[in-house]
């Protein structure tokens, strides 16, 4: 078998995700892509379409959260695979392989893309074969593996469009350095033109819808989202790449600059980690970079020890030591009270970093954290939306329609609930419309008809759906029956678009 340390490792994280991915609940977005993907677009509001229709695909037998979590699981047995050829590109043996692998396991931000489905899932594997392909042409292999580089780029621009930034930051760093000629070749041009026509479909659909994604990131960047300055962007970055696991990519980013045949890399991260400042980016947009510094590191800290051999096994022990503790915070592998006293055991350093990576305001005050709160409450919620819509009378039912106020609700009650009519204002829900209703009576989950005074004859509160361990605005949730709309749904419809 060929590069034996790069199997065993893909093997050892496939089985690592396989095992802990699949616990809690469906997150909020994962329910979002499925929805989504059952109603098969070449675009959607707020995401290309690939990560759609694979979240899709796996429910097609029923729901199975094992299934889904199986795809990230992949995604990253995909990506420490490459990592580990990566690092024998730059001159790595087995030890730097083992180190690099170790550290992609444990680097939180990295572990937690390849627990949960989301669109930044693909680029644990595309965003390092990227990286691969590039280095392997700047060594002088065939110039036509520029294609394969236009497809992994298309695949992944069809995943996430923050690649684009990943390219420009590529693209710039090797018009810093010599290898800036290999821009000029015939091969790179059609390796560009083979990722747009993999992308043009997606390019096509927000074209016809007005570029929607465009509208949602302002409208994020003007209120929705925290936005980090230069020095608490850098700080998030050591956080989310784990505090202690941090030295490896920084070791590798340091050898990148030093190195003439590589330093286009190491250009291309700053100039990465600048876009996202400049454009207000979260801190995780380029976070699937870190693999490829990842093996950098492996590389470097072989060189450093090549007379210190008897280094490298404490090497490996720190990585472990040092990631191991920390992966209940990216795996759900604790029951919730077991985990709330391991986070408070662990120190409140452990508190107050959350609050410093979280990207949305009140996020942070949940008894869990995010990610693992949004995991919470999804089911109960729907059946409560089911039993107030039950309990309508047969006239009413008729004509009665769920609005619901965020997608993750919508695709909670639409996932859990699905006989049930659903729609919302949030992101792809609006652009699917009012689904015929008129709005004569209407199931309002987690607001208040509409947050419009005096747009219904009435209004009665009916139930109210509570989780203690769901998101902070999601743990008491009130659940509306409103009858008597004053004028058409469809009418309304316009003025309630919310593309966040």
């Amino acid at each position: 078998m060929k590069r034996p340390a790069a199997w065993i490792a893909a093997t050892i994280v496939f089985a690592v995700h396989a095992a802990g991915n699949a616990h809690y609940g469906f997150f909020r977005d994962e329910l979002y892509f499925i929805i989504c993907g059952q109603h098969p677009q070449f675009g959607y509001v707020d995401q290309p379409p690939l990560v759609p229709l694979l979240s899709a695909l796996t429910q097609l037998f029923g729901h199975s959260l094992f299934l889904l979590r199986l795809v990230p699981a992949l995604f990253a047995a995909a990506g420490v695979y490459v990592t580990c050829v990566l690092a024998e590109e730059f001159g790595g043996g087995v030890f730097a392989q083992v180190l690099a692998a170790a550290a992609f396991l444990l680097t939180p931000v990295l572990m937690s893309f390849g627990m949960k489905v989301s669109t930044d899932t693909v680029g644990l594997w595309s965003w390092p074969l990227l990286a691969l392909l590039a280095v392997r042409i700047a060594k002088g292999a065939d110039p036509r593996l520029w294609l394969l580089a236009g497809a992994v780029a298309g695949v992944s621009l069809e995943s996430k469009y923050s690649v684009l930034f990943l390219l420009a930051a590529l693209a710039a760093g090797l018009l810093l350095t010599p290898q800036r000629r290999l821009l000029s070749g015939r091969w790179c041009a059609a390796g560009a033109a083979v990722a747009v026509l993999i992308a043009l479909p997606n390019f096509l659909w927000q074209a016809h819808y007005g570029f929607p994604m465009l509208e949602l990131l302002r409208a994020g960047q003007n209120g929705k989202n925290e936005i980090a300055g230069p020095g608490l962007y850098l700080l998030q970055e050591l956080l989310i790449t784990g505090f202690f696991i941090a030295p490896v990519w920084i070791a590798g980013l340091v050898w990148l600059l030093r190195a003439p045949l590589y330093r286009f890399l190491g250009y291309a991260y700053v100039i990465l980690i600048a876009e996202m400042i400049v454009f207000h980016g979260k801190h995780y947009y380029p976070a699937d970079v870190y693999p490829i510094l990842i093996a950098a590191g492996g590389a470097a800290v072989e060189a450093w020890t090549r007379h210190a051999a008897a280094l490298r096994p404490a090497a490996i022990a720190y990585v472990l030591a040092a990631g191991i503790p920390f992966v209940p915070m990216a795996l759900p592998i604790l029951p919730e009270e077991q985990y709330v006293q391991y986070d408070r055991a662990i120190s409140k350093t452990l508190h107050s970093s959350r609050a410093a990576t979280e990207t949305e305001p009140g996020r942070e005050s949940a008894v869990l954290p995010s990610d693992w709160a949004d995991m919470h409450g999804w089911p109960e919620m729907a059946r409560t939306v089911e039993r107030v819509y039950d309990a309508l009378s047969p006239a009413e039912r008729a004509r009665a329609v769920v609005f619901v106020g965020n997608y993750g609700e919508a695709s909670a009650v639409a996932f859990f609930a699905p006989q049930l009519p659903v729609i919302s204002e949030h992101n792809q829900y609006w652009l699917w419309g009012t689904r015929g209703y008129d709005g004569s009576v209407v199931v309002q989950v987690n607001g208040s008809c509409f947050k419009s005074d005096g747009l219904f004859a009435s209004r009665t509160l009916a139930a109210r759906f509570r989780d203690r361990w769901a998101i902070t605005y999601e743990r008491d949730v009130p659940i509306w029956v409103c009858r008597g709309i004053k004028k058409p749904l469809a009418a309304v419809w316009p003025g309630i678009k919310l593309y966040l």
